[in-house]
């Protein structure tokens, strides 16, 4: 844990940042969740689809939600939308490989508040979410 970590995790009285990491692709919800699992700043739940982080975000309190937006089943905006409508100050990252930019604007529209490309560097990735926490908490 570095410096900045540090810090956040003493704000946040010790307690971890929840994360709930949503991709219908397998490989990029392991690669995200694995790096934040390295972190005892982070506590992850995962959701392979928008039906699922809807369900989830339902139940539990998360700190930030990453989605992709393009899915088979409900896609990201409609997620999104849901979503924010029952939590309208959770924060959620947009990641997305081939979104249109109008379905982006739509997202953030809908309370998307940052929007990574993929392919996302894990160390951008981190970033994103620490700032996110920080900003959050303070």
């Amino acid at each position: 844990m570095n410096q900045a970590e540090e810090i956040l995790m003493q704000k946040r009285n010790g307690n971890p940042i929840k994360i709930l990491i949503v991709d219908d692709e397998d490989a990029v919800r392991d690669v995200f969740s694995d790096f934040c699992n390295s972190s005892s700043l982070f506590s992850v739940t995962t959701a392979s689809s928008g039906a699922e982080a809807i369900e989830l975000a339902n139940s539990t309190k998360f700190d930030i939600v990453t989605i992709d937006l393009v899915m088979p089943d409900i896609s990201g905006v409609e997620a999104i939308e849901t979503i924010k409508g029952s939590n309208p100050h959770l924060p959620m990252v947009i990641i997305t490989g081939n979104a249109t930019d109008g379905l982006i604007e739509q997202a953030g529209r809908l309370g998307g508040c940052r929007v990574l490309h993929k392919p996302v560097g894990i160390e951008q990735f981190m970033r994103e979410l620490v700032e996110l926490a920080d900003e959050k908490c303070c």
